[in-house]
């Protein structure tokens, strides 16, 4: 059978749909659909698919048949209301609204009030007995279609309603009488009629398909682009388009409008949390242009329509299995749900409800792991005001906190101004009267969000916690000069470029910059989360670090070793320092030998340190890797170390234009130093092997720690060979001296493109292997990975790669040449060599899932990227 288009559903009724079609009826439509089957107070409407958004981006035009089943279904919600369009006793209203199926908020546009023209307002008028709500609505529907439908600048209407309102003398919109609305609503169709050059279209019937055409488009207006790029989301799903009867919040004092929370978005905290105008409609809540009250003070203003909301509220939460955001208007004191979406929350509260969930059985540790993704992980720990520093600010300013997070740099009063100084390096805090979909830009690269006006659920709130950003809103105090780039509160002015920092857990504002520190103690809810990933997970995650502060936070946050651990990092200490250069530079053999026994004496003092936090728990410990001219004195040091070596500055000088190389990072370093200064890495392992005898003494005969001793560079098997053969004679004399042998593994690695292809032969010769991935992309691509930072950018914006291959693997490349390493090794039957990687990509986790398909045995990371390391591991083993 030939399937034609006209044979294609493109429209639903809400009757016709349920949850599980978010594909096509994207998730506004789908959920009003399950909403209208389980009885709630929905109005009545009918969805249009997400295909036809699809036909339409294609065709540029809506074909006859979507047409022909839109009437029908416009027909059908006349008989369905009772109402129709135009009708002079009964007049149907309805809204256009997006819904693709991921929430995008704000991001693409709407229509309310629909059906609206010269007659119908009156009808309106007269059926009410409020003209003034009715010429308010009309003015709102006017607007509102100019700016979506016509590309008016909305501005051009809110610049004359302010300044009708000031010559009146309001303050609030709720002050404007008949009169007034009646006037605004001539000067809005004059405004539309010299911008368009058209009178305002009187027909309903083309007022909805324009709206529905122009909803359609806003489906790639740059903001969704924008906001779809920094989630995830794929430019090819297209979004669905409710049309639903309208009900009216601001028919009066026993009407309102809302939006609540089942839980706390901030916190994750259980109870009802939103806010609530009365006498408005829905967009004035997210707009942010009026500050709402509490949703708890609706229990005294209607206490039957809040009774009733939080019953229902506790069943839609039930039903869908999460913490639900939902969209309510009360008309004459009757409630109406409009929507309801899983509720965009903080990290730390999708943590907290999703372990809430777990114990409270409503769903599983999987899918508690499934709904959290790394990045939220990663925002939880992001840093907070030391609190001596805070202690020594004063609080200028202080809102709502919305998003928390601390954060500080300069002001900026527009997007535009905002992503400028981005771009030449600056931190920025966005300050707004309120944020609208077209600062998502400027929000997403600002350290902080901060509006005058607006509540918890308005736009800047919303967005700001979706992307984890430090926010605070409804800072009323804040009289905000966007024109003359300037804000005044309590006798402070702050101008652009002024430095604020912003507490997004308290609501405070301070002047000037506080320092942060990143948390030290992981949270209870935390620790639950890594705990189920471990128990979930496949593949171990070991950590990148060496100092005692970084080995003792990554087994706060869940590491289960030391994947690498660095030692040149351990020479830069003021008498260290000294030590190795007199090995580097010094002319005399007992002089260096005299500062190779020194340093022994440091290192093995170092890796005690990493045994004590490690004890069983393995620490792999890689040999002097970066070129020794790293380590030289520069400038005034030169002559410092003449004078201690006993030697002429001119001599100084000399050894260190002879350490010189023309490209260092090919040059003279890793193995490559232990073929040539073998007494280096010797003193290394004799320090690693007494610090592990020592501390296994130390913890007892229960406990004995097995050293793991990572050779870098190897290119050339005969390097491993020769090198291990060395090292295994320091190995076994400290056997001798000590009296005590343990176990001990030596492992290399894998660092450039010919090892890769060797594997199999340098495999024979170890007992592990792991990938440094840093040094292989540079030299696969032959980028400098510290100069890539120049042009990675302009190679993105054209498209010539995809992501900088440093912080995600380049898999076509680099992830062919582990999968030929691997795979090399895992057919020598006899091998039993572990493979791991401690490149800066085995925490990212858009290249873990390759990782673990090519068979490594474990990543290791930064240790603040381990918790987002293990749940993506996790994730991957439940999907």
């Amino acid at each position: 059978m030939i399937v034609t288009e006209k044979d294609t559903k493109f429209v639903y009724a809400f009757e016709e749909g349920q949850k599980e079609m978010v594909d096509l009826l994207g998730g506004k439509g789908s959920n009003l659909a399950e909403m209208t089957r389980l009885g709630l107070p929905v109005p009545s409407g009918f969805t249009i698919s997400t295909q036809a958004c699809l036909n339409y981006l294609k065709n540029n035009k809506l074909d006859s048949e979507l047409i022909l089943q839109i009437e029908k279904k416009a027909e059908e919600l006349e008989i369905k209301t009772n109402k129709k369009f135009n009708d002079l006793v009964s007049p149907l209203l309805v809204s256009v609204r997006s819904g693709a199926k991921f929430s995008m908020p704000g991001m693409m546009d709407t229509v309310l009030n629909l059906g609206m023209n010269d007659v119908t307002v009156e009808t309106i008028a007269k059926i009410t007995g409020n003209s003034a709500f009715a010429y308010d609505s009309y003015r709102r529907f006017i607007q509102m279609f100019s700016d979506v439908v016509k590309e008016v600048d909305r501005q051009l209407f809110e610049q004359e309603l302010t300044y009708y309102k000031e010559k009146q003398g309001y303050q609030y919109d709720t002050q404007m009488k008949e009169r007034d609305w009646k006037i605004i609503t001539q000067l809005y169709k004059e405004i539309y009629a010299n911008e368009v050059n058209e009178q305002f279209p009187q027909e309903p019937e083309k007022q909805l398909l324009e709206s529905i055409e122009a909803v359609f488009k806003s489906w790639n207006n740059p903001r969704a682009k924008t906001y779809r790029r920094m989630h995830a989301i794929s430019d090819d799903l297209g979004t669905a388009v409710t049309v639903q009867e309208m009900v009216f919040g601001n028919t009066g004092m026993k009407s309102g409008t809302g939006v609540a929370f089942t839980r706390n978005p901030s916190n994750g905290k259980q109870g009802l949390f939103g806010e609530f105008l009365i006498n408005a409609q829905g967009e004035d809540v997210v707009a942010g242009i009026r500050t709402p009250q509490d949703i708890s003070q609706l229990a005294k203003i209607m206490p039957e329509a809040y009774q009733k909301f939080t019953d229902l509220a506790a069943l839609l939460e039930a039903h869908y299995h999460d913490m639900q955001d939902i969209e309510f208007t009360i008309e004459e004191g009757q409630l109406f749900i409009l929507q309801t979406r899983n509720g965009k929350r903080t990290p730390r509260a999708a943590i907290e409800i999703a372990i809430d969930l777990v114990e409270e059985g409503v769903i599983s540790k999987e899918e508690a792991l499934k709904r959290l993704t790394p990045q939220m992980l990663e925002q939880l720990l992001h840093p907070t005001f030391v609190a001596k520093e805070l202690a020594q600010h004063e609080v200028f300013a202080q809102g709502l906190p919305a998003s928390p997070g601390s954060a500080s740099g300069k002001v900026y009063f527009t997007a535009e101004a905002a992503k400028k100084a981005n771009q030449a390096g600056e931190k920025t805090v966005l300050l707004r009267k309120e944020t609208s979909p077209e600062d998502i830009e400027g929000m997403a690269i600002s350290e902080a969000i901060v509006t005058a006006h607006g509540g918890m659920t308005s736009h800047a709130a919303v967005v700001a916690r979706g992307m984890g950003t430090c926010c605070v809103v409804g800072c009323e105090k804040l009289q905000i000069e966007e024109g003359s780039k300037k804000a005044t509160v309590a006798g402070h002015t702050i101008e652009e470029g002024t430095v604020i920092s912003v507490d997004g857990s308290t609501g405070c504002i301070y002047m000037g910059e506080i320092a942060k520190e990143k948390p030290t103690d992981e949270s209870t809810a935390l620790g639950k989360i890594v705990s189920w990933s471990k128990e979930i997970g496949t593949i171990k995650v070991m950590a990148n670090a060496e100092t005692e502060k970084e080995i003792a936070e990554a087994f706060q946050l869940g590491a289960e070793g030391m994947g690498l651990v660095r030692t040149e990092h351990m020479f830069f200490g003021e008498k260290r320092i000294v030590e190795m250069r007199k090995m580097i530079l010094s002319p005399d053999p007992t002089a260096k030998k005299a500062a190779l026994m020194n340093l022994k004496t440091f290192q093995k003092e170092d890796f005690k340190v990493i045994y004590r936090l490690a004890k069983e728990k393995s620490a792999t410990i890689r040999l002097l890797d970066p070129p020794l001219h790293e380590f030289i004195p520069v400038g005034k040091e030169v002559a410092k170390m003449a004078t201690i070596l006993g030697i002429s500055e001119a001599e100084v000088n000399q050894r260190i234009a002879n350490l010189a190389e023309n490209n260092p990072m090919l040059g003279h370093r890793g193995c490559r130093l232990a073929i040539t200064n073998p007494e280096i890495y010797e003193m290394q392992v004799a320090a690693i092997m007494e610090a592990a005898i020592e501390v296994t003494e130390e913890l007892g005969n229960e406990s004995v720690i097995q050293p793991e001793i990572m050779i870098p560079l190897v290119s050339i098997e005969k390097e491993i060979v020769f090198i291990k053969e060395k090292l295994e004679k320091i190995i076994s004399n400290t056997f001798i001296e000590k009296g005590k042998e343990i176990p001990y593994l030596i492992g290399t690695m894998l660092e450039t493109p010919r090892a890769c292809l060797i594997a199999d032969k340098i495999s024979k010769h170890v007992d592990f292997i792991s990938f440094g991935t840093n040094d292989l992309t540079q030299l696969t691509f032959g980028f400098s990975r510290d100069d890539i930072g120049k042009f990675v950018n302009d190679y993105e914006r054209q498209q010539i790669i995809e992501s900088d291959p440093f912080q995600h693997l380049d898999k076509d490349g680099v992830g062919k040449l582990l999968k030929i390493a691997i795979n090399s090794v895992k057919e020598n039957e006899s091998s039993d060599v572990s493979i791991g990687i401690c490149g800066e990509v085995g925490g990212d986790p858009q290249s873990i899932e390759f990782l673990l398909n090519e068979g490594i045995q474990y990543v290791s990371c930064s240790p603040y990227r381990i918790p987002a390391a293990l749940l993506t591991i996790a994730k991957l083993n439940i999907s």
